[in-house]
């Protein structure tokens, strides 16, 4: 591709030579330049892009683009630069030219929020399969194309990487795609140009402070997905109007149909009872009634049903369909999963990383107990918002019998320091609680309190399969972890 077809749409300030120069790939990080490659200097999170230039250029790249001017004595690449602050959008705009625009071929439906939006991708990529279309599904736990499946490495893929799966979905003879929008992928771009069908929003509760710095700065982000990505407002928002935000959002797209399970809502349900089997309601809706049967537990996942309903209609699909698509999905990976080595009480291991999460997770808990006790493992990520670590000790402590304080992925933050964080909550509430800084410990004791009747609640790493210490990533499963713990003590 010619530089000046991949250049399209962007803005320069210096366009730069070698307009006709071919373009043989994207880069953004140095290392993957190869003979021909446009190399796009970004600020990332740790570095800047713009160090690396001559490591791209002497590895081939024949074109470089940067927010800053060209250096003295250039001669071997092209330099486009563009305006202060539109690296990224440049990237996005580069990437989807490369792979000649997949997301126009596609229709897209984009979950935002604070929780729930896995839960509610699943639930979409359900029912997409249930209508028979060939499709993909990006977020949190993976990605996937018709071609394949690979762990996820961020819950919104970086622009270049997300244009090259939404490629392979149309180049597969796909036709829709469902990916969970993060707040850091708006405010970064990642799927700047990319035209949303649908655009979903779940809720706004505190997190990510360490990024965005204010909770309005936070919703900013996400209001981005309904007020357009850089190819106008989505043609149908589905919006949670429980939420005070998800008001806020109500009309930006072209048509919007909001839930939630407060008077007044488009899509709602007057009835539903908790059970462990999971879940059955009649769900009201403007195409009208759809029983719902869903494996699902918890009244949060009767809101994640309700924002898949409101994606279904969004996109003209028949009930009995969207019916069919949820009733299929069987469970979430890290979400409620329930681990039985025939033990007399329930574990269940869930990804539940913010007081709200947790709040939502421990009451789902307590809406299924019979008899016995709430035991809730968690902990605090490092090098995150410090702020709402005692906020998540509050929460597991006002609503648990007994609280097990241990890490999460610690990243380069001390432990104990972490845990004195969140110790203020429990305290704060009087909370019961043991501190044990080993995860792999702290389970077993978790697992030593539980009596017949308990349930055992593992919150925090969910799907994940690693735990990060310091600069190392190490193997860590808290399902395989307490699968070991549970066969040593009731198969011995």
């Amino acid at each position: 591709m010619k530089l000046r077809d991949l250049l399209a749409g962007i803005e320069s300030v210096s366009p730069g030579s070698f307009q006709d120069a071919e373009i043989s790939s994207v880069a953004y990080d140095s290392r993957k330049a190869v003979p021909g490659s446009l190399f796009v200097a970004i600020h990332g999170e740790k570095t800047d892009g713009n160090l690396y230039v001559n490591d791209a250029i002497a590895r081939g790249a024949r074109a470089v683009l940067s927010e800053q001017a060209a250096p003295d004595g250039l001669e071997n690449a092209a330099w486009v630069q563009v305006q202060a602050g539109g690296g990224r959008k440049a990237l996005s705009i580069a990437s989807a030219n490369f792979y000649l625009r997949p997301a126009e071929a596609l229709k897209l439906v984009g979950v935002t929020g604070t929780n729930g939006k896995t839960t509610t991708v699943f639930l979409v990529d359900a029912i997409l399969r249930a209508a028979g279309f060939a499709s993909g599904m990006f977020g949190t736990i993976r990605y996937r194309t018709p071609k394949g499946i690979q762990t996820a490495s961020h819950t919104t893929p970086e622009s270049l990487e997300l244009q090259k799966f939404l490629a392979e979905v149309r180049d597969t003879g796909g036709t829709h795609a469902a990916l969970e929008v993060s707040s850091h992928a708006l405010a970064l771009d990642r799927v700047w140009g990319c035209p949303f069908a649908v655009a979903v929003f779940t809720n706004l509760t505190r997190d990510h402070l360490d990024f965005h710095k204010t909770m309005e700065a936070y919703f900013e982000a996400k209001r981005g997905l309904f007020s357009g990505t850089g190819a106008g407002a989505p043609l149908c928002g589905v919006v949670n109007t429980d939420d005070a935000h998800g008001k806020q959002l109500a009309g930006l797209a072209q048509r919007t149909l909001t839930y939630g399970l407060q008077n007044g809502a488009d899509i709602t349900t007057r009835k539903f009872a908790p059970a462990f089997s999971g879940l059955e309601f009649t769900a009201q809706t403007p195409a009208g009634k759809i029983e719902i049967r869903s494996p699902l537990v918890g009244r949060i996942n009767v809101y994640n049903i309700l924002a898949a309903i409101g994606a279904g209609l969004g996109l003209g699909l028949d009930r009995e369909v969207i019916a069919e698509g949820i009733r299929s999905l069987e469970c979430v990976p890290g979400r409620f999963a329930r681990i039985d080595e025939g033990q007399p009480f329930l574990v269940v291991v869930d990804y539940a990383h913010t007081d709200d999460a947790l709040r939502n997770l421990i009451q789902t808990a307590r809406d299924l107990l019979k008899t016995g006790r709430i035991i809730t493992l968690f902990g605090c990520g490092g090098e995150r918002d410090r702020t709402k670590r005692p906020l998540m000790g509050e929460a597991a402590g006002s609503l648990s019998d007994l609280v097990v304080l241990s890490s999460d992925n610690p990243r380069g933050e001390d432990p104990l320091r972490i845990i004195n964080d969140a110790v203020v909550g429990l305290q704060k509430v009087n909370a019961k609680y043991v501190v044990e800084p080993e995860r792999g410990r702290a389970i077993e004791i978790a697992l030593e309190e539980a009596r017949e009747g308990d349930i055992v609640l593992l919150a925090g790493k969910g799907h994940e399969t690693y735990q990060v210490i310091g600069e190392r990533s190490i193997e860590f499963d808290d399902h395989e972890v307490a699968r070991a713990a549970l066969k040593k003590r009731w198969r011995n």
